[in-house]
């Protein structure tokens, strides 16, 4: 019986053919459903379809937002290894230059104490910036403006006009 078509005469009219499913004159189907419970029917099928495929895109996006952002961690980790490594290789750079300049600097005199105190100093300095790495640095210097406001805020005056007129001529 599918599509096969069915004759209806009524009173009055010529023959009619009317396929199954497809509506009658009066808005109903042969079947006793009415046009706009089909109607209803159909559109509430889309609604539902519209859901899941946004609720799809949705899920989609997320997993995409997670993956960019498990990339961008690994990425700041790596780069944060790298600084950590780079900071590194900066104290023994100061180590092996304090040890050059005690190696080749006068050992006695005014020169030889000059020498001897910039050698300490830079040896100091290196073994410091190994130990604690930028992020020491950055909490020992937090803590110094802290302390003293007035004349870290004339410090950053200061260095600002230097670089400004650096960046001037």
């Amino acid at each position: 019986m599918a599509n096969t078509p069915t004759s209806q005469k009524t009173r009055g009219e010529e023959s009619t053919t009317h396929y199954p499913g497809s509506p009658t004159s009066h808005g109903t189907t042969p079947q006793g459903g009415s046009m706009t419970d089909k109607a209803k029917d159909m559109a509430s099928s889309v609604a539902e379809k519209a859901r899941e495929a946004a609720s799809n895109v949705a899920e989609t996006a997320s997993n995409v937002g997670h993956k960019v952002a498990d990339t961008a961690s690994g990425f700041a980790s790596n780069v944060g290894h790298k600084v950590e490594g780079a900071t590194s290789a900066v104290g023994d750079g100061m180590k092996s230059l304090a040890g050059t300049i005690r190696e080749k600097a006068p050992h006695s005199g005014m020169l030889g104490s000059a020498s001897s105190s910039v050698a300490d100093s830079l040896e100091s300095s290196g073994r410091y910036i190994q130990e604690q790495g930028l992020g020491g640095i950055a909490e020992d210097l937090t803590n110094i403006v802290r302390r003293n406001p007035i004349p870290a805020l004339f410090v950053g005056i200061g260095i600002g006009f230097l670089l400004a007129r650096a960046t001037r001529s």
